[in-house]
């Protein structure tokens, strides 16, 4: 790979969630959210919790392995419940660090943190998958991108967003850990969906893709209105 091939990688994997991220943390008109939580919840998503994810899951695909001998069932437990049940777990720990704890001052903070812990992640996940795309063809990398670009970096986004919002009401609210379990299996749910649908060829390929991509899209856009409805109420 050369350089340009590498700057073209970095940018096209990172620059993206970047935008998104901005985009998120403006849609409060009031009280935006400062910089440094909002930056540490992206480097989070990116380093930590991707690191922590591919260790979990590694561990727990051999443990299913042993118990599971059919190929097929394996891979689609794989797919549509332990990565989404592990990353939708290690994104929004970021939340419980000090200094985006005490940027909780609001209820849609939550959905926020989440949204850039989620678009961290998925920045360092299009490094990872454009990596492995970009020296076998350039057109096969350029739509890749373009799909995780949209598809990859919403769906984290929105997924996360909904366990942030657990995690904040929890923390803002002192409750039990118990009440953020309705808003991670929500999370859970959303993500699955989305990895079913364009992991598995039962309604076409390009036809999964397509409903995958206007459920993230359906599903980002709820979550900035009920961002901007609690920004009004707490005006």
């Amino acid at each position: 790979m050369d350089l340009i091939e590498l700057a073209l990688l970095f940018t096209l994997a990172f620059l993206p969630p970047i935008i998104y991220a901005i985009w998120i943390r403006n849609t409060e008109r009031y009280e935006r959210e400062k910089w440094k939580p909002i930056v540490l919840c992206f480097l989070w998503g990116a380093t930590i919790a991707i690191a922590a994810s591919l260790i979990l899951e590694v561990i727990l695909d051999i443990s299913l392995t042993i118990s599971i001998d059919d190929k097929n069932i394996l891979s689609l437990v794989a797919v549509i419940i332990v990565a989404p049940f592990v990353e939708e777990f290690t994104k929004p720990l970021v939340l419980r660090l000090k200094t985006v704890k005490r940027g909780l001052d609001e209820l849609e903070d939550g959905l926020i943190y989440g949204a850039v812990a989620g678009l961290g992640f998925s920045a360092t996940e299009n490094l990872l998958y454009g990596y492995s795309f970009i020296s076998r063809s350039l057109m096969m990398f350029f739509v890749l991108m373009v799909i995780r670009s949209v598809g990859g970096c919403l769906l984290h986004a929105s997924a996360t967003s909904l366990t942030g919002y657990g995690y904040g009401k929890s923390i803002m609210k002192k409750t039990s850990f118990l009440c953020i379990l309705p808003f991670f299996i929500l999370a859970i749910l959303v993500h699955g969906l989305y990895n079913f649908l364009v992991s598995f060829d039962m309604i076409g390929l390009t036809t999964g893709l397509f409903v995958a991509l206007m459920f993230v899209i359906m599903t980002i856009y709820l979550i900035r209105i009920k961002i901007r409805t609690l920004d009004r109420q707490t005006s």
